[in-house]
């Protein structure tokens, strides 16, 4: 029973430390500032670079075309 109750309580140590890194994450924004910081970046190096037909030299009325 004693074992049992030390693993219980190992267990709700784990959990309740958990539960605090990810209310810290949740109330300090901390996801949507590493999205902000470390990933909008990459995409908008990727998608910058990227090469694009001009939509204005297509004449009017002709089909889109998948480039």
């Amino acid at each position: 029973m004693n074992k049992a109750l030390k693993v219980l309580c190992r267990t709700a140590g784990i959990a309740a430390l958990a539960y605090a890194g990810l209310f810290a994450v949740f109330y300090f924004d901390l996801d949507g500032k590493a999205l902000y910081k470390f990933v909008e970046p990459t995409l908008v190096k990727h998608y910058d670079n990227m090469e694009r037909r001009d939509p204005m030299t297509r004449p009017y009325g002709a089909a889109p075309t998948n480039d």
